[in-house]
């Protein structure tokens, strides 16, 4: 069974361009004039990275050729954009690709599963302000706003799956530069597939405990040769699921999505990709068990501020009340073309809607100290009637250039959005009575029937973002090389809340990022980098009355710049990448909010520093593996909150490591596993005593090959049955699923 090189930081090869392909300046200016008429920027279409030799060194110097499929894999995990001007190996920042077979391997299907395959990442629960779906901080920061799909921002709040999915991007620190508002921890960029010049067809059913069903398809067909059009291709990608969560009552997911896409010109200098995505969502959402309150007296429960004495597998919710619906619909026209082997063209035009309509209930201790009742209120429920929409163009013109005896890598471009959405308020009926239930045994069947019905209020938003850059790698020699750019951002939000109040800012705002390569061989770099990031008030497509300035002002957007050094190398003929990073980010104009007049400052100073490792890659012929680590050191420095300074970041572990390998036997056994270990972390910065526990989860694989036609996978998931937080809230947590055994079954016919 052939195996597949999945990377964590650097990519396994780099050609650089034969000298007597470069362009020449007067060349490359010859192409612009037309191209600024028709008022578009080009784009770099990705070159294939040129197989390097592949003879094996651990069989006591025989020369063994790897198997195909790992060339394959050193393709795939390029970085998509062509923002990035350099390789992952010459690329002077920390940045995550997480192979499709990684996660295939463990099972992983939703984005939250895929991500654990980096270190130094805190899932959160929807909560307040904030919808049920994928948030995450990462480096101390949140990223819930920094999830790109093929490189534009995505809308809405849900959670996504992984079955389109070619690979995973984790670009940490400050990156405005690259993706605009927002990313100051990290951005994250989904990939998605698209068709390739082969025929292949594929599925997967899997079935498990908890009642997981799950089917797919991947089906891809050349149809170059009975097509006018050369290079034709069509792929389309199929999901259906049905499954409850592991150690959760009540709790249900079921979906459906299909994703086809078509492609002409695929080999040739111009190449069209139509692709369209179609999803819903009908599901029992979770908003999970409430911290006991700081001020509670009653020990039965448990201790202030900590997890409650119940069952973890309590859900408090009203099964005749809660539900989630969540429908997204994304078509994308994706045109790139070649004028030379260094004057590439493209242009990717994007609409996005995601339409969400649910109804959870936010467990609530009726009386905070626990005196007259430990019963829990059902009256704190969340209603979203909201329907994001995007829509995007960006565009971006790649140049590789001499000047005397340098050479550069330039990435220039234009992106252009319009965002909106629109979420009405709803309300139950006056006297309408919400059946409170036992902290220990609640009811989620206690009859409820009232009509949920608008009341016409809408909070709508409007956002306009244009963003210009200029990027490039400068290769100074065969050992060093300077990485630089910048970029300015217009963003312009109007914002009406329920209450009818506008909110209208428009920003104005520089990003810039740079760094030092050197290359004592051409297999490692040694680097210093920086960058820098700017998150309006309105980065979220709302502005809380709560988070206002002096007067009812917006505040001015946050800043953060960051600076790393690091090292990268790829071992035995690049099979095996290793890295590591000292890195230092600092918020340096943190809202922050006088605790006397409640106004919002932009004035306090948050810092993360640490220390960050990776390995990815075969250390033998048949031994995978994919790990991290990440030190984080967290800490308000500034605050005109005077409890908050000296205090760690919310959701910022410590510690927190990854690791993922298999072996796979010539006998068509493949066997693999892995876990996670978070060390723990604050819910709060104000109140450091309230800390999530640490935990370690480790999980298994199985696979065996029966032909080329038929693949059986297990997967054991918490492997060890622990208990543990998964997702943290401010009210409360989310427990992480407990063992989870699933049998899937892989064709290809």
């Amino acid at each position: 069974m052939s195996q597949s090189t999945p990377s964590l930081l650097p990519a396994f090869s780099f050609a650089p361009l034969p000298a007597q392909g470069r362009s020449t300046f007067a060349k490359t200016l010859a192409f612009l004039p037309p191209l600024l008429m028709a008022g578009s920027f080009g784009a770099r279409a990705a070159e294939p990275v040129q197989p390097k030799d592949k003879n094996n060194d651990d069989t006591n110097g025989a020369a063994v050729s790897l198997p195909e499929l790992e060339v394959k894999a050193a393709k795939q995990n390029e970085l998509s954009s062509p923002k990035f001007t350099a390789p992952l190996l010459d690329t002077p920042q920390t940045i995550t690709v997480i192979s499709r077979e990684v996660f295939e391997q463990q099972g992983a299907t939703t984005l939250r599963d895929v991500l654990r395959n980096t270190p130094g990442i805190t899932f959160q629960a929807g909560e307040g302000g904030t919808a049920n779906g994928d948030q995450m901080t990462i480096r101390g920061f949140s990223a819930a706003n920094d999830i790109l799909l093929d490189g534009v921002r995505d809308a809405g709040t849900y959670t996504r799956d992984a079955f389109n999915l070619e690979q995973v991007e984790v670009a940490k620190g400050p990156s405005s530069t690259n993706t605009g508002r927002g990313a100051t921890g990290a951005s994250v960029n989904l990939v998605s597939k698209t068709p390739k010049l082969d025929t292949f067809h594929t599925g997967t059913i899997g079935v498990g405990n908890a009642d997981y069903r799950r089917a797919t398809i991947d089906l891809n067909q050349d149809l170059s040769a009975n097509s006018p059009i050369p290079g034709a291709a069509f792929r389309i990608n199929g999901l259906w699921q049905e499954s409850s969560v592991p150690g959760r009552d009540i709790v249900e997911n079921k979906q459906w999505a299909v994703a086809p896409s078509l492609a002409f010109g695929l080999g040739t200098a111009s190449r069209l990709t139509l692709s369209y995505f179609h999803a819903e969502q009908d599901n029992i959402p979770d908003y999970g068990i409430p911290w006991v309150p700081t001020t509670f007296t009653d020990p039965s429960v448990g201790q202030p501020g900590d997890k409650p004495n119940v069952d973890q597998s309590n859900w408090y919710g009203l099964v005749d009340r809660d539900y989630e619906k969540v429908i997204n619909d994304t078509a994308t026209v994706n045109f790139e073309h070649d004028f030379t082997p260094d004057v590439k063209l493209s242009n990717l035009t994007r609409v996005g809607i995601t339409d969400r309509d649910s109804v959870i209930t936010a467990p609530r201790f009726v009386d905070t100290t626990g005196v007259a009742t430990t019963d829990i209120r059902r009256s704190d429920w969340k209603s979203r009637d909201q329907v994001d929409k995007i829509y995007a163009n960006l565009t971006n013109l790649s140049i590789d250039q001499e000047t005397g005896p340098l050479l550069h890598h330039i990435s220039t471009g234009i992106e252009l959005s319009r965002e909106t959405s629109d979420n009405h308020d709803r309300d139950y009926p006056g006297g309408t009575l919400f059946p409170d239930t036992d902290v220990f045994n609640p009811n989620p069947y206690d009859p409820f029937n009232a009509p949920l019905i608008r009341n016409g209020d809408v909070a709508s938003t409007t956002a306009d973002s244009i963003g210009l850059y200029l990027l490039d790698t400068v290769e100074l020699s065969e050992k060093w090389q300077v990485n630089g750019g910048v970029r300015w951002d217009r963003f312009d939000i109007d914002y009406t809340a329920f209450n009818g109040t506008n909110y209208q800012k428009v920003d104005e705002v520089f990003s810039y990022k740079g760094g030092l390569v050197f290359k004592p061989r051409p297999n490692g770099s040694i680097y210093v980098g920086f960058g820098t990031s700017f998150t309006p008030s309105g980065n979220g497509l709302t502005i809380s009355g709560r988070a206002l300035g002096p007067g009812g002002s917006i505040p001015a957007p946050e800043e953060a710049r960051s600076t790393e050094i690091g090292t990268k190398w790829d071992l035995f003929q690049g099979r095996l990448s290793l890295s590591g990073a000292l890195f230092r980010t600092d918020k340096i104009n943190a809202q922050t909010t006088d605790p006397l007049t409640g106004d919002v400052y932009t004035s306090g100073d948050q810092r993360v520093q640490g220390v960050e490792l990776g390995a990815s890659g075969f250390i033998t012929r048949h031994w995978n593996v994919f790990a991290g680590y990440a030190y984080q050191h967290s800490e308000v420095l500034d605050s005109l909150n005077a409890t908050e300074i000296g205090s760690a970041l919310a959701r910022t572990p410590e510690h927190s490591f990854n690791f993922w390998t298999t072996y796979a036997f010539p006998f068509g056994l493949t066997l693999g596993g892995g876990g996670q270990y978070s060390s723990e972390v604050d819910r709060s910065t104000t109140t450091q005593n309230q800390v999530v526990p640490s935990y370690w989860i480790y999980n298994a694989m199985a696979s065996y090959e029966v032909n080329e036609q038929l693949t059986f996978r297990l997967n054991v998931n918490n492997l060890l049955d622990e208990e543990y937080v998964d997702r943290v809230g401010g009210g409360h947590y989310i427990p992480g699923a407990t063992r989870s055994i699933t049998l899937t079954a892989i064709f290809n016919f």
